[in-house]
């Protein structure tokens, strides 16, 4: 069963919005990924915010750009913790919606990741879950590994070739 539901408003969202859903992937978290715009549709917005408990999500990961209302209004609905990704745009580069998605009023938290920060929003959603599951926790554990091991060949490789070398390699 999906812990994790993901939202977003268009489908021109779906390139950030894949890179959550490909970390969930690798770290075997199960999702449901659909398009809901809260403006043009909002009853079918309301009852999708309203039944993600019933379907035992434990994280929504909401995002959107320009006015930004859907992880907002996720989290005015949905009790658990909601995830906003605020999308870059045309016009102001998603800093619209980077501040009407961290300015929410008290009691209606949403934590919120960089512009198109889709694959930390799916990283967070996994530590918030990884607190009641030690399996993922571990894989989360093997995933910093796995950063810090590609980092340090990085390291090694720039030190054995000299930065022009390696930056003809790139």
């Amino acid at each position: 069963m999906p812990k994790v539901g993901i939202v977003m408003g268009s489908d021109s969202d779906m390139k950030v919005m894949a890179k959550a859903a490909d970390m969930l992937d690798k770290l075997g978290i199960e999702y449901e990924m659909t398009i809901i715009s809260a403006h043009r549709e909002p009853d079918v917005f309301f009852e999708y915010a309203k039944s993600a408990e019933e379907k035992d999500f434990k994280v929504i990961i909401a995002g959107a750009g320009m006015a930004a209302h859907l992880p907002g209004m996720c989290a005015a609905i949905f009790p658990m913790p909601v995830i906003g990704i605020p999308m870059s745009g045309k016009n102001l580069d998603g800093q619209d919606a980077l501040y009407s998605i961290v300015q929410m009023p008290p009691g209606i938290p949403v934590a919120t990741v960089a512009i198109d920060g889709g694959m930390n929003a799916a990283i967070l959603a996994a530590r918030i879950l990884a607190t009641s599951d030690s399996q993922l926790l571990e894989r989360l554990k093997a995933y910093t590994k796995e950063m810090k091991e590609t980092v340090q060949a990085k390291a090694e490789k720039l030190d054995k070739l000299g930065y022009k070398a390696y930056m003809e390699q790139m």
